[in-house]
């Protein structure tokens, strides 16, 4: 891979041990998956944020780092709200870990903000093209195939490592002869709402690792496609789709791409499927959650108006970034007139807060995913509907 002379002395040292550490996981990835060189990045998300998932050694390795990252950079999200831990009954040994953290990644400038939704943050603006590093599976989908952004699947140690150098080798998606669809996905029905994350979840164990191109009957909207993003990238290992007609890499008449060789059929009976499934545990819910991706300010509008004059008879939480319920206090604060709660900072996954309890309901796909892995507990699927009259006690 060819490196800038810049670029050499900084692997040879000259510029500090940590920018040599940074520099040389980037090039030995670039070795791996055959770049040709470093290439600048507009902003980088970090994952592997959580004390659940990275313990006391992730600790150990990023507070022995040194420096200021290049570029604007965020954090995926922690284990627990971090201005309000005690609501959901986080042990306070795990939210000093959690804050030890947190400082950590401070210390290098990162901004402290922990979301799975980068994109919806000011100033952290994505555009067509733009070349990013981040690091979560919802987002990079997001970044990807909504906004048509060029990111790989970072790990939490490139993306930081990117982050600090503000380059990454030029592989994989960054590559538009590499951002090609080679299977086709033919949905013709009507979807909506939580169908999208129903529909994410089957296709995503189709699909696996490939790029689709949907061909569907319904039109998505932004908050649609991020639920579909999401659920492909927890099921499979989804990183980039496109939508015909949609999305704007396949709108855009320079992109050229043959028709995928394999075409799959998706039907509505496969969608119903995912709700009917979680029938038989519908009565053993002792907890509802949504957010997941972190919800924008259109889905806190939603479940505000859904839970309007309503009280819930058992936990209910919805999670969203830190700057949106700051920027829509009004609507926070209708929904937790219901009584339910509105969590910054984290999620039902990668927060220990659930663990304790014995089946989830939620809207996401990705959630219905990871519950039972993530949490050791059982999770149901429903619309954000069907989510709200469970927690309110209406079924």
């Amino acid at each position: 891979m060819y490196l800038t002379k810049d670029e050499e002395k900084t692997l040879r040292g000259d510029d500090g041990e940590t920018l040599r550490k940074m520099i040389e996981i980037l090039v030995a990835l670039g070795d791996i998956y055959g770049a040709d060189a470093l290439i600048p990045i507009k902003s980088a998300q970090v994952s592997g944020v959580s004390y659940k998932t990275i313990g006391d050694a992730g600790i150990e390795w990023i507070s022995d780092l040194k420096g200021t990252v290049k570029v604007p950079t965020v954090l995926n999200p922690a284990g627990m709200d971090m201005n309000n831990w005690e609501r959901l009954g986080i042990d306070p040994k795990f939210a000093a870990k959690q804050i030890e953290i947190i400082n950590a990644f401070g210390s290098l400038g990162i901004a402290p903000k922990c979301t799975c939704t980068p994109y919806y943050l000011s100033g952290f603006d994505v555009q067509y093209k733009d070349h990013l590093a981040w690091g979560e599976s919802s987002a990079i989908s997001y970044a990807n195939s909504v906004l048509g952004a060029r990111t790989n699947r970072e790990g939490g140690p490139s993306a930081l490592a990117a982050a600090l150098v503000g380059k990454t080798p030029d592989y994989g998606y960054h590559k538009v002869e590499n951002r090609k669809p080679d299977i086709e996905i033919n949905v013709d029905f009507e979807t909506i709402g939580a169908d999208y994350g129903a529909l994410g979840y089957v296709a995503g164990k189709v699909i696996g690792s490939r790029i689709p191109l949907f061909r569907m009957k319904s039109v998505p909207s932004k908050d649609e496609m991020k639920m579909l993003g999401a659920a492909m990238a927890a099921s499979g290992a989804v990183a980039l789709y496109h939508i015909d007609g949609v999305t704007p890499e396949i709108t855009d008449i320079d992109f050229v791409y043959e028709k995928p060789a394999e075409s799959v059929s998706i039907e509505r009976k496969d969608i119903d499927a995912v709700y009917e499934s979680s029938n038989a545990l519908a009565d053993g819910n002792d907890i509802v959650t949504i957010g997941c991706p972190h919800c924008s300010k259109a889905e806190l509008e939603q479940i505000a108006a859904l839970l309007d004059g309503k009280t819930v008879v058992k936990e209910f939480w919805i999670f969203t970034s830190r700057e949106i319920a700051e920027q829509n206090k009004a609507l926070v604060d209708k929904i937790e007139k219901s009584g339910a709660k509105v969590v910054c900072d984290t999620c039902m996954v990668v927060s220990p807060a659930a663990n304790s309890y014995n089946c989830m309901m939620v809207n996401s796909g990705k959630a219905f995913a990871y519950v039972p892995s993530m949490c050791g507990i059982k999770a149901t699927y429903g619309t954000a509907d069907a989510c709200v009259k469970d927690a309110t006690g209406e079924i």
